[in-house]
């Protein structure tokens, strides 16, 4: 399984705006900066995130990007599926409606179908049950 820089960078990002939150919106480019991603890619990764209700932003000179919501009520999971679509995305794994590939014909039969949805379950559980509190 490899880990997307768009799931990196997006967690590095928000826990970044989590060590922020109560002190009003932060500039993507102060992320930027303190954090090493590139500000172009940034704008993309808050992109994705302000549209899955992760973030808000705020016009102006005092404005910049804050969490929706408190660091203790979004996960590391929640990122990842604003960014990705889903955690762990194998085809046997994800209901028929959320795929973005064919399904596997041999979906029914598959003597590993089983190890792959307990890895997906167990990841789902683990991302689910880390906040961006706890990555401060």
């Amino acid at each position: 399984m490899r880990v997307s820089a768009k799931e990196l960078y997006g967690l590095r990002a928000m826990a970044e705006l989590a060590r922020h939150f109560d002190q009003g919106p932060i500039s993507l480019a102060e992320v930027s900066r303190t954090q090493g991603i590139s500000l172009d890619y940034l704008e993309q990764v808050a992109a994705s995130l302000r549209k899955a209700g992760l973030l808000d932003s705020k016009r102006g000179a005092q404005g910049g990007y804050l969490l929706s919501r408190s660091p203790q009520a979004i996960t590391a999971g929640d990122v990842i599926r604003a960014l990705e679509g889903s955690i762990l995305p194998v085809q046997c794994t994800t209901e028929h409606l959320e795929r973005r590939c064919t399904p596997c014909y041999h979906e029914t039969e598959c003597t590993a179908r089983n190890v792959w949805q307990t890895v997906s379950q167990r990841l789902v559980e683990t991302l689910d049950g880390i906040t961006l509190a706890d990555l401060q």
